[in-house]
């Protein structure tokens, strides 16, 4: 089995090379490991003690990035290597200050996985929720390298848990142990004999919490809310935004204000919604408007503000629910104590079920159901806070999965 893999990663890179003539994901992909070597010789030499984490994209760095941070905290005389396999995850981290080296993780062949080793040489590697790669794994096994997951996940449909899986559950022996979210995947593992397994939650609620913690203060947006009841709709699409603004035009009254950061920013999708809406908009690139007060809808045509912007609504609308790939993060406004809404597809998402079921969020599935939850949020000031208290006692109740992760590294 392990001659068919590494054939298989052989024409995989092969494929890849020619699909990245044609596809600007995969060129990035292919274009940005040729130089991970060279990064990793250029920041590493062979007297500095490192650890290293592997994560597969931007939504399992959120994950890391609070045992990175901790890391960083309590051994500064240490390199800390950060590496993708995505480059949804690379193009938008790879300057991350809160590490020394980030880069892609090569192909998993025998040779990268050898030489990668040989460059890094972790104390310890962090692998957060998934990638197993075999050849990576067997080196970190022979050169008995702490090995550790954190928030991993397993179901019963996965190879490791089948009658043909013996080649992959063979790689999770290079594991010294398992933190995972929940008891299903702990017992999952035991039934595999692996007992050095702990369901220790998912440090992202960590990372969330943390975020109320920190200076949120955006004085465009404080003059913009005036103190105004104030709904904060983050990563929408254009479904969302459909609903959203036929409540704007139609049931919204004066005192009502709406900021809506849309998942696509581009000049034209921002100018047509701007166009859109029957109330008096600004553009976040029109932030230094000295009358921000008298606008009702403030559009934010820009990326990385969205966290700090929910410390200011008093209701949230999570957008991405009316498509393919599900809603968005519902935890950042959760962890400010706000109610939720938004689309119906978020079966695949465990968090937004679970809010769901503590009636902390809604789905909606039309015009007609937005409103009404709305107009009720907006009327019925207790229910709104005690709608928001559900969401953010939820957050609390399951942060501490990065102490655990953390006593173990010591």
């Amino acid at each position: 089995m392990q001659f068919l893999y590494n054939i298989l990663i052989f024409k995989a890179s092969l494929i890849l090379k020619v699909l990245a003539l044609f596809n600007k994901k995969i060129k990035l992909f292919v274009d940005g490991r040729k130089g991970t070597f060279t990064i990793l010789k250029q920041h590493i030499k062979k007297t500095d003690t490192v650890i290293w984490m592997h994560c597969a994209s931007l939504g399992e760095f959120e994950q890391g990035r609070p045992i990175l941070e901790k890391l960083k905290e309590k051994h500064p005389t240490k390199k800390l290597v950060l590496t993708f396999f995505s480059p949804s995850g690379y193009e938008v981290r790879k300057n991350y200050y809160g590490v020394d080296v980030v880069c892609y993780l090569p192909l998993d062949s025998d040779k990268n996985a050898k030489r990668f080793l040989n460059i890094v040489h972790p104390e310890t590697a962090i692998f957060v929720k998934y990638e197993f790669w075999p050849n990576l794994l067997k080196e970190l096994k022979i050169r008995n390298i702490d090995t550790i997951l954190i928030s991993g996940t397993f179901r019963e449909n996965q190879v490791f848990f089948k009658w043909y899986g013996s080649f992959m559950r063979k790689a999770l022996d290079a594991f010294s142990y398992f933190f995972v979210q929940d008891k299903l995947s702990e017992t999952l593992l035991k039934s595999l004999d692996i007992e050095h397994v702990t369901a220790c939650g998912d440090t992202r609620f960590d990372r969330v919490y943390e975020i109320t913690k920190q200076d949120n203060q955006l004085d465009f947006i404080s003059k913009f809310k005036n103190n105004t009841y104030t709904l904060v709709a983050g990563s929408t699409w254009k479904e969302d935004e459909e609903l959203l603004v036929n409540y704007i035009n139609n049931k919204a009254s004066g005192n009502e204000k709406f900021i809506i950061a849309p998942h696509n920013i581009n000049a034209k999708n921002i100018q047509e919604l701007k166009k859109s809406i029957s109330k008096k908009v600004v553009l976040f690139s029109e932030k230094e408007d000295e009358n921000l007060e008298n606008y009702q809808v403030f559009i934010i045509d820009t990326i990385g503000i969205l966290t700090k912007v929910y410390s200011y609504a008093d209701i949230a609308y999570v957008g991405g629910g009316f498509t393919k790939s599900g809603v968005h993060n519902v935890l950042e406004p959760a962890t400010f104590g706000l109610p939720i809404l938004m689309g119906p597809n978020y079966s695949k998402f465990i968090e937004a079920k679970e809010l769901v079921a503590k009636e902390a969020c809604f789905s909606v599935k039309n015009s007609q159901k937005l409103s009404v939850l709305l107009s009720s949020f907006f009327i019925d000031k207790i229910k709104r806070l005690e709608t928001g208290s559900k969401a953010l006692n939820y957050v609390i109740n399951k942060t501490g999965a990065t102490a655990k992760i953390l006593k173990y590294l010591k």
